[in-house]
């Protein structure tokens, strides 16, 4: 992904400033060059990115500096105030109440990505409790009802169109009554785009407008127009009040952050990026936690939201009790495979955590990575509910092995693969043995016990050193002994 290589470059930059023996002007300079050069290549318009270096520089002046001060850590806090400052529209937008019904209307140009986005954004907010319903009022498109068809019928989501009726402020103002009477919190209508931002676009956008009175105009863009996303998201603007922007296909090209910065600058707030084609690949854009992982800081709240997501909060804590007893049966394996994946794209769960960086996982491995973890679930779908359950490797049996290769239709060599797999993290599960569960109001308890010495031993040398060594982890386990979220997550979080 083109954000993982920006992130990448400055984080870099940013290593490299950390390395130096001692930081001078030279030092400094050079990092700022570094990250000027990035965002140029990332389509970011010059006048911003010459703003922010000079900004930079008043704030870091490193002679007025009393000695004593950490300088890498208040020019690292300056770049990230700056960047924050570059695609913070400055204002927030309409948020949907769950329980009271939203329209929200769906603007764009076509080929932006507006019927996808249309589900994407229903399906994640179906995931969170809403009761979401999709009306498509494009009958300028050949297919696009069948489109919107197809992928609500994928994601599970009511729908409402027509063949037959060609006026687009008709079908809206029915399938918007139609969805409210089905008491539906959440009802999303899709118009029609056009090539170019034509006369007749605007005037019939304005009608389904004022037809419908959404609560929120959502405009669709696509990111590789970079820099000239500030005049079109002003043309959409001055025709109908674009309360919101959703940028797309930020996985393709380079010009993402011209595209999130030129929108900022129209004082339109970006809600959502879309990361890809996949339904999962749609992320909540907040500035201050993207900019955070842009700078491979981590966002360790949004990690936590994703585990909650995936995780039950009455299983949490059988969930570290299976942990403490190191205990580790093919079945927990099963049970953890599947949290991965409804996780969703994991580089974009990499990025998340502090030293990490989305470019740890290339797109083309990360698709192998999911593929070969439903292989092995697919394996363990041919086991019995014994095979599953026991933590004895002598169990299995050369006739066993076979009999789950005939069975999941795989070779005996990947079955052994799977197997190794197991005893892999078997190995690391029985090194938590012991773990002293937290109960109620011991907020610290799980950093007292798992402490930096104890999780050095525990993960992969390869991923030690990506966060920093033994420093680095110290850091990193400060970061989650103090954190509410993560005794949350294990049921331990409770005096409120």
């Amino acid at each position: 992904m083109v954000l993982a290589q920006l992130g990448g470059s400055i984080s870099r930059a940013l290593q490299q400033m950390s390395n130096a023996t001692v930081i001078d002007e030279k030092v400094l300079t050079d990092c700022l060059n570094e990250i000027t050069r990035a965002l140029l290549q990332s389509d970011v318009q010059f006048k911003l990115v010459r703003d922010m270096q000079n900004n930079i520089k008043k704030i870091v002046n490193l002679d007025d500096l009393a000695a004593g001060h950490n300088k890498r850590k208040i020019i690292q806090q300056a770049i990230f105030n700056e960047l924050c400052k570059m695609l913070d529209p400055g204002k927030p937008s309409f948020t949907p109440k769950k329980g009271k019904t939203s329209v929200v209307m769906f603007v764009g140009l076509q080929g932006s990505g507006k019927t996808t986005t249309c589900t994407k954004y229903a399906y994640y907010h179906q995931k969170k409790g809403w009761k979401p319903a999709l009306v498509c009022a494009d009958t300028f498109r050949a297919g696009a009802f069948d489109q919107l068809k197809q992928n609500a019928t994928k994601a599970k989501i009511p729908f409402y169109g027509s063949y037959m009726e060609s006026d687009p402020v008709k079908i809206a103002v029915e399938g918007v009554e139609t969805f409210k009477k089905e008491n539906c919190d959440l009802i999303i209508v899709d118009t029609s785009g056009r090539h170019k931002q034509e006369a007749a676009l605007f005037e019939e956008m304005r009608q389904v407008s004022e037809a419908t009175k959404p609560d929120l105009v959502i405009f669709v863009m696509d990111s590789s127009i970079g820099q000239a996303a500030f005049d079109q998201a002003q043309a959409f603007k001055q025709s109908v009040s674009v309360g919101a922007v959703i940028i797309t296909k930020m996985d393709g090209h380079a010009k993402g952050g011209g595209a999130l910065s030129a929108v900022a600058a129209t004082k339109s707030p970006v809600i959502f990026i879309g990361t890809g084609e996949h339904m999962d690949e749609f992320e909540v854009f907040d500035v201050k936690p993207f900019v955070s992982r842009l700078l491979g800081m981590g966002d360790w709240s949004g990690f936590m939201d994703k585990i909650h997501e995936v995780v039950p909060m009455d299983q949490q804590p059988e969930l570290l009790q299976k942990l403490s007893e190191g205990n580790f049966t093919l079945r927990i394996m099963y049970e953890q495979f599947q949290n991965i994946l409804k996780m969703g794209p994991i580089s974009q769960v990499f990025s998340m955590l502090p030293g990490f960086s989305a470019e740890l996982m290339p797109k083309g491995r990360e698709k192998e990575s999911q593929a070969k973890i439903k292989r092995y679930m697919t394996m363990m779908d041919s086991m019995t509910n014994e095979e599953l359950d026991s933590s004895n490797p002598k169990l299995m049996t050369e006739s066993r092995i076979m009999r789950i290769a005939r069975g999941s239709g795989r070779q005996l060599r990947e079955v052994m693969e799977m197997f190794e797999e197991y005893k892999r993290l078997a190995k690391i599960w029985s090194k938590m043995k012991g773990l002293k569960i937290p109960k109620k109001g011991e907020m610290s308890a799980l950093s007292r016990n798992m402490n930096a010495q104890h999780m050095s031993k525990v993960l992969p040398p390869q991923m030690l050193k990506q966060i920093g060594g033994m420093g680095g982890l110290q850091n990193l386990m400060k970061q989650m002994g103090s954190a509410k979220d993560m005794m949350g997550m294990f049921g331990g979080g409770g005096d409120k």
